[in-house]
């Protein structure tokens, strides 16, 4: 057993290359403005960072919930009302990410912008599988302290 949750933890740290392809979409309608005075690749930059930002986040849910990454996430873990609010935001964004994508999904006039709603609901899945681990590792913190 100790074999696979070391394995899913080791999975979980392509998180990060996931995470620096957003980034780089997030960054490429700037440079691509500035250097050739090209706006039209903002909104697919735009879906594309939503989907690697989702699937980046889908992956920090295989990560190991008995630990905390840095004493930042530590602090707001054990603390009882700092935790409950962090689930809360983690909850929000996912249920705002959902109705965004299912509206912008349905009422898109061209394909750019249905692109940008499945962005969305890649980047709501990725968050409802962040909630999952943040609220066993809110438990699991919760849990020491007693």
């Amino acid at each position: 057993m100790k074999n696979i949750e070391k394995t899913f933890q080791i999975i979980s740290y392509l998180q990060y290359p996931f995470l620096l392809i957003a980034l780089f979409y997030s960054f490429k309608p700037i440079y691509d403005r500035i250097a050739f005075g090209n706006m039209d690749t903002y909104l697919s930059c735009m879906n594309n960072a939503l989907m690697f930002i989702g699937i980046g986040v889908s992956f920090s849910a295989l990560q190991d919930s008995t630990k905390t990454q840095n004493n930042f996430s530590k602090r707001i873990w054990q603390d009882k009302k700092k935790g409950v609010i962090a689930l809360y935001i983690i909850t929000l964004m996912a249920v705002l990410s959902f109705i965004g994508g299912g509206v912008g999904y349905y009422f898109a006039v061209s394909s750019v912008l249905e692109e940008i709603a499945v962005g969305l609901l890649v980047l709501g899945i990725g968050l409802l599988g962040l909630l999952s681990v943040a609220i066993n590792m809110y438990k699991y913190q919760q849990s020491i302290i007693k």
